[in-house]
């Protein structure tokens, strides 16, 4: 199986929303290209943020670590943490590991927009 490169990008969806699309392989190498993003976006303000899995067909342990201590960071914080566009095998995962209990699953960008825009603050 290829491994393919993490592509990783950044955006502010609104005032303390931050948005990062991830595409390829989260391993340790992509869930630290996505732990950076997710530090910039910190630093600028949000609170919340959005990660599109779009593009992303696989994950290891190592990754999903990762995401942990994003959603760590967040939650010291006072803030939130949602996932969208997730395959059913990394919906699965992320059950399994916890991570649902505490972030937002929603089925695409569109609806993470939706609900997340207004209550950033919260």
């Amino acid at each position: 199986m290829s491994e393919e490169q993490i592509r990783i990008a950044k955006d502010l969806l609104a005032e303390g929303v931050g948005l990062i699309a991830a595409a390829g392989y989260i391993n340790n190498e992509g869930g630290q290209a996505i732990a950076d993003a997710a530090s910039e976006l910190m630093d600028q303000g949000c609170k919340t943020l959005v990660i599109d899995l779009d593009g992303t067909r696989i994950i290891n342990s190592i990754g999903v670590s990762i995401l942990l201590e994003i959603l760590e960071k967040l939650m010291d914080e006072k803030g939130r943490l949602a996932f969208c566009n997730l395959t059913p095998t990394i919906a699965k995962t992320f059950e399994i590991m916890g991570l649902v209990q505490y972030a937002t699953v929603y089925p695409d960008r569109l609806a993470a927009r939706a609900a997340l825009e207004g209550h950033a603050a919260v």
